[in-house]
């Protein structure tokens, strides 16, 4: 059995070494931020966020296909409310 048959989860398993092109400005963003030697680790926590955004994306459009999409406006009182909105502040959503 190899590392290939095995389902690990994102950031478990062995690592695995490949190629990456990225923008030159990106590449020296990353470089500034974590030196030379943290660009690996960077891109892993990156990826790892994307994944789990990308299963948030999925579980609200499944949501949303069967109960129907959020109500705007509760959707901005609750953002109000999370955010201490000044202007909402004593309502409650």
């Amino acid at each position: 059995m190899t590392d290939d048959d095995v389902d690990f989860p994102p950031g478990d398993g062995p690592t695995s070494g490949i190629s990456v092109t990225l923008t030159a400005g990106t590449l020296h963003a990353i470089r500034e931020r974590v030196g030379k030697r943290g660009v690996s680790a960077y891109l892993e926590k990156a990826a790892q966020r994307q994944i789990e955004r990308d299963n948030l994306d999925e579980l609200v459009a499944d949501f949303d296909e069967v109960h129907g999409p959020a109500d705007p406006e509760a959707v901005a009182a609750k953002r109000a409310r999370l955010l201490g909105d000044a202007s909402n502040a004593g309502k409650s959503a």
